[in-house]
């Protein structure tokens, strides 16, 4: 039998706080920047375009670290894809 829960010890609030609020603290940065730079309008949009493209990066990689942190390796076989393919 096993030994205690099989569940993961991933708490969705957690996952959502963390992953978004990475988005937000980029987005605010990228707001602070184009405000504060006396730059012309074509490298305001760029910087903010960067930002939108790097807040989006942000909250993948932090959703990624945390379900990996739940999950642990995928080298466990009881948590491993039966049908492998070759």
């Amino acid at each position: 039998m096993t030994q205690g829960s099989s569940r993961p010890d991933l708490s969705y609030a957690k996952l959502v706080i963390f992953s978004i609020g990475a988005a937000t603290l980029v987005l605010i940065i990228t707001a602070v920047l184009v405000v504060s730079i006396p730059a012309p309008p074509g490298v305001l949009l760029a910087i903010a375009i960067i930002g939108v493209f790097a807040a989006v990066a942000a909250l993948g990689i932090v959703a990624t670290r945390i379900t990996n942190r739940a999950f642990g390796d995928s080298d466990d076989p009881e948590h491993s894809d039966p049908h492998p393919t070759q």
